[in-house]
């Protein structure tokens, strides 16, 4: 998309994997939106190779969308520089400090929203967790006398920005900070839940840039944001991907019935039969017809009209899987699947049953253990 011209933002990313790279800093990049300035807390190199490419690096978006093929490359340049917290936490600190902070991004995995018991207040050094650490951050910007920033975690977690909140405020206890800090951080500061869906295997396969540029990504043509706030002024809400909602647990739901069902449907239903790939099932023209009458005779309907348009979400999953440039296996798929089908495939079942008064039949054929 053409970027605008907009007031320039300052953000403040804990995370320099491939995901928030070919994601948030891309979409920022899309909309000429501002300034990126990047934290890694485990290791120094992927910082390194930032600084050493001044914030530059290319994106292969590669797949289908609208049932096109789509091979292209861009530059995204948003990001200003990387600093390493456990070498530069003074920086980090003053960029904390700085009046035109914005906006805290944050991918530190699942992993990553937890507390160390063995984090003391901050002195001169950064903490060990990543909530103590924004605690941190949030303190001396709050101390400074700056006004509370949006904080969007990226991480794959329900509810993920009222969980990083409440670690935060748990961390503050533990610290026995201020009791104005406290309330600024809970009233003050404007933390989202989010869900957030782009494919970003790594670099891909094969690229001109490959070995030139050492920080190059591919990544899915298709990308969605969900971010949940009664507030129209989220920072990156004119992008077309981006969606601001009072209740982004609708889309939780298309997401988890519909394209996490259909990888765990197609493990049932491929097994035995030395298919390895989901692309290599849409390939498939006895699999890809099942898995559509799957999708739109059972999953679908049982969605209508309580998300936004699963049909359309539901085509841009089978283009997703078709894409030629992924190689997605089903035995990463078929880990702790029992599990899985128990959230992404029973209730499916179950109200398909009370809405239509009647079984659904490739749901119950899977249910019966006799996929084929």
């Amino acid at each position: 998309m053409a970027k605008e011209n907009r007031d320039r933002l300052m953000i403040l990313q804990f995370g320099a994997g491939n995901f928030l790279r070919a994601f948030a800093d891309l979409i920022i990049d899309e909309l000429d939106a501002g300034e990126v300035i990047v934290v890694q807390s485990t290791g120094r190199e992927r910082a390194n190779a930032i600084n050493e490419a001044r914030g530059k690096f290319h994106v292969a978006i590669q797949g289908f969308d609208s049932g096109e093929i789509v091979n292209e490359t861009v530059e995204v340049d948003s990001i200003s520089h990387a600093l390493h917290a456990g070498s530069q936490w003074d920086e980090v600190l003053d960029t904390g400090r700085r009046p035109d902070l914005s906006m805290i991004l944050s991918n530190t995995t699942e992993a990553g929203l937890v507390l160390d018991p063995a984090d003391k207040a901050p002195e001169n050094d950064a903490p060990a967790s990543f909530p103590a650490k924004l605690l941190a951050v949030l303190s001396a910007r709050y101390e400074a006398g700056h006004p509370a920033p949006w904080i969007a975690p990226c991480e794959l977690v329900e509810s993920n920005g009222d969980l990083l909140r409440d670690l935060v405020l748990e961390q503050a206890e533990t610290w026995n900070l201020s009791d104005g800090l406290k309330a600024w951080l809970q009233k003050e500061c404007r933390w989202v839940n989010t869900l957030v869906d782009r494919i970003v295997p790594g670099p891909p396969k094969e690229h001109p840039l490959l070995g030139k540029d050492p920080l190059l990504l591919s990544a899915e043509p298709f990308v969605f944001w969900a971010v949940e706030t009664d507030d129209d002024d989220f920072p990156l809400i004119q992008h077309p991907a981006v969606v601001a909602s009072a209740d982004i647990t609708p889309f939780a739901l298309r997401k988890v019935r519909i394209l996490n069902g259909a990888h765990s449907a197609l493990v049932s239903r491929a097994e035995g039969t030395g298919i390895a790939t989901v692309r290599e099932c849409l390939e498939d023209p006895e699999l890809s017809s099942w898995l559509e009458s799957l999708l739109f005779d059972e999953i679908v309907p049982v969605l209508e009209g309580r998300c936004d348009d699963p049909e359309g979400f539901a085509r841009a999953t089978l283009d997703r899987f078709r894409n030629p440039f992924l190689e997605h296996k089903l035995s990463s798929i078929a880990l702790n699947h029992e599990a899985k089908v128990a959230v992404r495939l029973k209730p499916t079942l179950e109200e398909y049953r009370e809405k239509f008064g009647t079984e659904p039949p490739l749901l119950s054929t899977l249910f019966r253990g006799d996929g084929r």
